[in-house]
């Protein structure tokens, strides 16, 4: 082994439906850039690669061209794989092929079948980090084939999230996430505003927020990429007169200027959402987390204390819940992140994982 346990050297690969930064990969992208800025903060040789047009000049990247994959969000289940013409993913992947000598440990970050198909091919060792829940039959099976194969080489954001893939083989790794709590500001005195994060996509069921919105009458902030702009304009045709603001894809700095003064963040995801980052970015805040008991974010909040964890899909839950959230104490919030969510904590759970694929 060329590394000595305390120095690794790691190669990141990064999701491929979009340049880091875009906001195209959600939540993944903050997941890649807080795991990378820790393990070079750990002392550790790191390279990411990722598609061209990224924007993340503090970290060392490798820009490769190339057109983009199609987010697995919208295929059906039963669809075939497919790629796109000068694939971007293909590019990436064969860019690792080439240097894989250089590196102790090759880091999957992306949600596809082909680096799972490529992973005997390769004579580095691949960590997977499966970043959503099952969404294809194909990708299932390649990546329970790769868990038999690799024991030991997959890791997931939660429990719920790997629930969602029959038959994987033990061990699973269970890595959470984490983030700079330095780059968030506690409020303890919010407005009378609501705040709702994520991509604009159906299986997130923006229009649940903004329903609520309409029935409390306090307004709401909503943050995020726009990804499926037809389903954005019907929101806007379906709630006319809602007192909603859409504000864009913030960096963090705004971000939490926005969310920190906001009572609570409504979460609404309609499928199991694989961990729930908004999530820790708003406890961060001291922000109370009302969401649907579905998948990551049922992991996270603690119901009663951090938030309030509410029927799946019931509008009328997350009133309820919102007419009750001055029962949160927000340092409590504040708290369960910087125990649970730091930067810390989160290195600690991967460099562990890598060491144990390693060596």
């Amino acid at each position: 082994m060329s590394a000595s346990v305390q120095s690794l050297k790691l190669l990141f690969v990064s999701t491929s439906v979009g340049p880091l930064g875009s906001g195209l990969g959600g939540g993944v992208e903050l997941s890649v850039y807080n795991i990378a800025q820790e393990m070079i903060r750990r002392g550790h040789q790191l390279q990411i690669v990722a598609p061209a047009g990224s924007t993340w000049d503090s970290l060392p990247l490798i820009q490769i061209p190339g057109n983009l994959q199609i987010i697995a969000q919208s295929l059906k289940r039963t669809d075939p794989i497919t790629m796109p013409e000068n694939s971007v993913l293909a590019n990436m992947w064969d860019y690792a092929r080439q240097v894989q000598d250089n590196y102790d440990l090759i880091v999957n970050f992306a949600y596809d079948w082909l680096p799972f198909y490529l992973t005997p091919f390769f004579r580095c060792p691949i960590a997977h980090f499966v970043s959503m829940g099952s969404l294809s039959d194909a990708l299932d099976q390649i990546i329970i084939q790769t868990s038999k194969q690799f024991p030991g080489t997959l890791g997931f954001y939660t429990p719920s999230q790997a629930a969602t893939f029959p038959e994987l083989t033990s061990p699973i790794y269970y890595l959470s996430s984490g983030i700079d709590l330095s780059l968030y500001q506690f409020c303890a005195e919010p407005k009378q505003q609501l705040a709702w994060l994520g991509r604009i996509s159906p299986e997130k069921a923006l229009e649940d927020a903004v329903a609520v919105a309409e029935i409390t009458k306090i307004p709401l902030k909503i943050m995020g990429k726009i990804q499926d702009e037809s389903y954005w304009q019907q929101i806007c045709r379906d709630f006319p007169k809602s007192c909603f603001e859409y504000l864009g894809f913030l960096p963090t700095a705004q971000l939490q200027q926005v969310v920190r003064e906001c009572q609570a963040l409504l979460m609404t995801p309609r499928w199991v959402e694989a961990f729930g980052n908004v999530a820790i970015e708003a406890l961060a805040c001291g922000v109370p987390v009302i969401s649907y008991s579905r998948g990551g974010p049922a992991e996270i909040v603690q119901d009663g204390k951090t938030g309030f964890l509410v029927e799946p899909d019931s509008v009328a839950g997350l009133v309820n819940a919102t007419q009750r959230i001055h029962e949160i104490n927000r340092h409590t919030c504040r708290q369960q992140a910087e125990e649970e969510f730091s930067l810390k904590a989160l290195g600690d759970r991967f460099e562990k994982w890598f060491k144990e694929i390693i060596f």
